[in-house]
């Protein structure tokens, strides 16, 4: 393999999947140290890219245009991708996905070494190597895993994100505006993920908004464009909410808060990359597949046989609470 020079990885979605690949890439880069890394992902994702070391360019795919139905959209970007992807001239396409529509671009790019993280039946054959995808280990682990029964060597793990600086100013800059304080104890709530049944209760964290405030934390909600409306309780209380930023400003603001709490979202595991303490609601314990890489007691899990609705309030105000005094003690909060 000391002749792979050009790598395409791919992973397009979602923030969380795209950023637990982060210790993977990172191996790709220590088995192949001269050569040039590109990474394709999901034109909403491709600003992630820029805290990965590693990678030399990115592809942004826009998957919207693709899916659009409408010819002037769909045949510019599929074409515009298929003469980047097979100009780049790729010794190795690495496939961490497994989804039909990447098993495709794999095949299409005429790399000679093919990975594939197989993650259904049929798709093997876009693959000089493919692996069947375990799901029952952590997808950090997967992934590293993956790559090992392809032939690269293991080595140190490194799950490090290296926020730009533009974003660390923005995000000190918001703070500023609403009078939070960064030497202070700050708790960032992240309360949506992708998928409603991963939802704790809005009014539960604001419950323990409310609490915190009332011991001195600073309060600030984050979030996505889609969040502003839902949010607006919060903001009517009060409280400071981010949601709407810059993908890269969210992670900054994370950076300078003290403790993130949320649930099983990207921003969480985004958080983690940077060494931030978090809270997450979850469905899985023990080794779940999607806790805090490294940090499974980071999880709060639901009583055996219930729902996330079940977790109570007090568990999460004494979690984070825990947590602070913890970083508190540590110098680290």
């Amino acid at each position: 393999m000391e002749t792979i020079q050009r790598i395409l990885l791919i992973r397009l979605k979602s923030i969380g999947d795209v950023v637990l690949t982060l210790p993977a890439v990172n191996a790709v880069r220590d088995n192949f140290p001269t050569a040039e890394i590109t990474y394709l992902a999901s034109l909403e994702n491709a600003p992630l890219l820029r805290g990965f070391r590693a990678v030399n360019h990115v592809i942004p795919l826009d998957r919207a245009a693709l899916r659009s139905g409408n010819p002037l959209k769909v045949l510019p970007e599929f074409f515009g991708l298929l003469r980047r992807i097979r100009a780049g001239k790729f010794d190795l396409a690495v496939d961490f996905q497994g989804f039909g529509e990447t098993a495709w671009l794999t095949r299409f790019t005429g790399a000679p070494n093919r990975w594939g993280s197989v993650y259904g039946r049929g798709r093997a054959w876009a693959y000089t190597r493919g692996v069947t995808r375990d799901d029952r280990i952590h997808h950090v682990d997967w992934y590293l895993s993956f790559l090992q029964q392809c032939g690269l060597r293991s080595g140190k793990i490194r799950n490090e994100y290296f926020l730009p600086e533009e974003a660390l100013v923005a995000a000190q800059k918001f703070l500023a505006a609403y009078n939070l304080d960064a030497t202070k104890p700050v708790l960032f709530i992240q309360p949506f993920t992708s998928s409603p049944q991963k939802n704790w209760p809005l009014d539960r964290y604001m419950a323990v908004a409310r609490h915190g405030q009332e011991h001195g934390w600073q309060i600030l909600f984050g979030g996505g464009p889609a969040d502003r409306a839902v949010l607006e309780s919060a903001r009517e209380s009060g409280f400071p909410v981010s949601a709407g930023v810059p993908m890269l400003v969210t992670g900054g603001l994370m950076k300078l808060s003290s403790l993130v709490l949320g649930g099983d979202t990207g921003a969480l595991h985004l958080a983690v990359a940077m060494g931030r303490r978090v809270v997450m609601i979850g469905e899985t314990s023990g080794t779940g597949k999607t806790n805090p890489y490294y940090h499974t007691d980071w999880t709060i899990t639901p009583p055996a046989g219930q729902t996330l609705s079940n977790i109570e309030t007090d568990r999460v105000i004494k979690a984070c609470s825990h947590a602070l005094d913890e970083l508190s003690r540590t110098g680290a909060g």
